[in-house]
């Protein structure tokens, strides 16, 4: 904190002779990780580095040489996983090779070291760590890193199949493992014991990279806090308008989500991207009732209905 207040006391627009001038001088943080853009490298070498290294050295810190780097935008640089750049006359951001390693190497090592989980578990421990970093990444140009992220994922399972069944056939492995959900043929998935609301087994499936949409992001106001009472609203809609854009054409649960004005009628908290959601479907009076609930309070559910039936 104060580091940016330091470099504009040097760089900021100015009036010389009737022209303004705007050294293009601009800083970028998000906790202790750091950008400064400037017009060129002489400025930010000569002019801008004096005065980080400065106000570092007066609080005992000083930069680090590997991580420390001045480059052109058309040479491009990783910031928080992202890889910026300029491609010809338009800025990209893609997820940086770095941070797709890092995702694809702990997936890989969950994977091999768990030979003997059973599939529905290891689902439910890949799922997470999948949607937390295709959320990540969304916002950025991924398709391509998404469809490779898939893949590996499948060579990886496929590995781990075929290692837990030495003496089975391919097809076989296939069948046990992979089925047909909706329009993709090899899904990694198992039945879980519950009935869809056709009747149809219901499958508890992986998550996959390239099921999420490529979306833009909307930026935040400036001085919008989300610590402040004052902006609980602003951000409340917000969160509504992801939500609501992640159901778009899902007409039946998008429904269910305005009844219940986004709340998880079991916990009583709010339903999020971050948080998913299930349908759970209850029989009153031959009709059959839906609502949306987020995935822990749907296994609540479903364990009580066991110990109601044990009971009876």
């Amino acid at each position: 904190d104060g580091l940016e207040i330091a470099i504009k006391e040097k760089y900021h627009r100015r009036t010389v002779n009737k022209k303004t001038y705007f050294p293009k001088v601009n800083f970028v943080r998000y906790a202790d990780d750091f950008i400064v853009t400037g017009e060129s490298a002489e400025l930010l070498e000569n002019g801008v580095k004096p005065i980080i290294v400065k106000f570092l050295a007066e609080r005992g810190l000083e930069l680090s040489e590997e991580k420390t780097l001045i480059t052109h935008i058309n040479d491009g640089f990783d910031f928080l996983g992202v890889n910026i750049r300029m491609y010809k006359d338009k800025l990209l951001t893609k997820p940086s090779d770095k941070n797709f390693k890092a995702i694809v190497d702990k997936i890989r090592r969950i994977i091999k070291d768990n030979p003997s989980m059973k599939q529905e578990i290891l689902i439910r421990k890949l799922n997470p760590i999948i949607i937390g970093w295709v959320n990540y990444q969304k916002y950025n140009v991924s398709s391509k890193a998404f469809e490779k992220l898939d893949y590996e994922i499948y060579k990886s399972l496929w590995t781990w199949c075929v290692r837990r069944h030495p003496k089975k056939g391919r097809k076989w492995i296939a069948k046990k493992y992979f089925h047909t959900i909706g329009n993709r043929i090899w899904t990694f998935s198992v039945a879980t014991g519950d009935r869809m609301e056709n009747g149809d087994k219901y499958y508890l499936r992986l998550k996959y990279a390239t099921d999420t949409d490529i979306k833009r992001f909307t930026k935040i106001q400036a001085e919008a806090n989300p610590f402040d009472e004052n902006w609980q609203i602003y951000f409340e809609e917000r969160e509504e308008l992801k939500i609501r854009n992640e159901l778009k054409g899902r007409t039946v649960i998008n429904r269910l989500y305005k009844t219940q004005n986004g709340i998880c009628p079991v916990c009583g908290e709010k339903i999020t991207i971050d948080t998913d959601f299930r349908v759970h479907q209850t029989i009153q009076n031959n009709i059959t009732l839906k609502t949306l609930v987020h995935p822990w309070c749907h296994r609540k559910l479903h364990i009580n209905d066991e110990e109601n039936t044990l009971a009876l």
